[in-house]
């Protein structure tokens, strides 16, 4: 197990140039950890949200870099255009996603996990109402699993780093943080006794996103009876749920195995309120699909209760 622990880190360190994106995929089983195991992996994958990227697609470089170099900023419809484009990145980033996490089996049907997602920390609990919970050793009776989990993480504007609207952030002085409750509900159908040899899951996710944002742009101008005046700021807090579906596999043998997942979520981010009164509806899809590796050890409670 040494060998395959040190590969796992090595991969991370490789990969670990990913955008700070909440970790909304799905890739539990029905099944928990078992009572006094532990599971260790990481996923690489993206996420692909419709709203953003067409907010994305009415921002241009030059445009970026022309407005990003004045000292003073008149305010216009451009302005709205990037104002639109902060925020929609804000409330689902674009980009590529990475994670490493560890989870260990507290009870016999409850795990409880850490996940680390590119300066984002994720915390989360799953119990098992379904299915037995034994091990390969000394499996129980059945092949289907149930259960139901709760998962929290937060981050803030550090969205920005690694796009070229992070030079519109010193102009906009935008500044936003999100906390996600994610809620799936998962079933799955083993390979094998007790997963030996993996799994398939699916099932329904529910997400909850608070977000707290604001504009302060002192840069940006309009002329009042003659006077050009700075732009009064804007802040606000909102929040909004999202609906999805995912399925995941698992394909291994006893100790690593490889897990491709795909999760979908429809969401209504509601109306926001932007510079001179404007307000602004977003809505859309978001795809995140994923592929990483898991380890399973520790000695656990082979010969504990398996119904």
């Amino acid at each position: 197990m040494q060998k395959h622990f040190y590969l796992y880190v090595v991969a991370i360190l490789a990969v670990a140039v990913s955008s700070c994106t909440a970790p909304r995929s799905v890739i539990h089983s029905g099944k928990v950890t078992p009572k006094g195991q532990f599971k260790a992996g990481f996923n690489v994958g993206g996420n692909i949200a419709s709203e953003p990227i067409s907010q994305l697609g009415d921002v241009t470089k030059a445009a970026v870099d022309a407005v990003a170099k004045e000292g003073e900023v008149e305010y216009s419809e451009q302005i709205d255009v990037f104002s639109k484009a902060l925020m929609s990145y804000a409330l689902d980033p674009v980009g590529t996603t990475f994670d490493f996490y560890l989870r260990y089996g507290v009870a016999e049907r409850v795990d409880v996990g850490y996940k680390y997602a590119t300066g984002v920390h994720v915390f989360d609990a799953m119990y098992q109402f379904m299915g037995p919970t034994g091990t390969p050793q000394n499996p129980g009776v059945g092949d289907w699993y149930g259960s139901i989990g709760m998962q929290y993480s937060g981050q803030s504007s550090g969205l920005f780093d690694k796009l070229y609207l992070d030079k519109l952030i010193p102009v906009l002085e935008f500044s936003a943080t999100r906390r996600d409750i994610v809620v799936p509900l998962v079933f799955s159908k083993s390979f094998g006794p007790e997963e030996e040899m993996g799994n398939i899951s699916f099932g329904p996710v529910y997400n909850h996103t608070f977000i707290k944002y604001g504009f302060e742009p002192s840069r940006i101008v309009k002329n009042a009876a003659g006077e050009r005046v700075p732009v009064e700021g804007v802040f606000a807090k909102k929040n909004f749920p999202s609906f999805g579906f995912f399925v995941n596999g698992k394909i291994g043998f006893k100790y690593v195995y490889i897990l491709p997942s795909l999760t979908m979520y429809y969401q209504d981010y509601g109306t926001y309120d932007f510079l001179e009164g404007k307000q602004f509806e977003f809505s859309g899809v978001t795809i995140i699909p994923s592929i990483g590796l898991q380890a399973n050890f520790g000695g656990g409670r082979a010969g504990g209760r398996t119904r």
